[in-house]
């Protein structure tokens, strides 16, 4: 591994983890009323486009961060349109 990988390693696991906390809020209080719904869509849209870049060249770590990341917000999503 290069040292430009590792840094997109890593950045990859600090932005995709920095909505765990969010995710875990959300799970717990039940209430995603304080979550803005276009920021929400418009925030997948763009991790969607990222995550196709990242599968047009070929870059694992983009590829991993914004899949999981989508993932995360899909969830976020689910929930926001469960309790609000």
């Amino acid at each position: 591994m290069t040292l430009v990988d590792a840094i997109g390693y890593i950045a990859a696991m600090l932005t995709t983890a920095a909505f765990l906390p969010q995710v875990i809020k959300v799970w717990r209080s039940r209430s995603a009323k304080d979550l803005s719904l276009p920021a929400l869509i418009t925030f997948i849209i763009g991790v969607t486009l990222w995550l196709t870049y990242g599968l047009m060249v070929t870059e694992m770590p983009i590829i991993i961060a914004n899949l999981v990341t989508l993932g995360l917000n899909l969830f976020l999503l689910r929930l926001k349109l469960r309790y609000s």
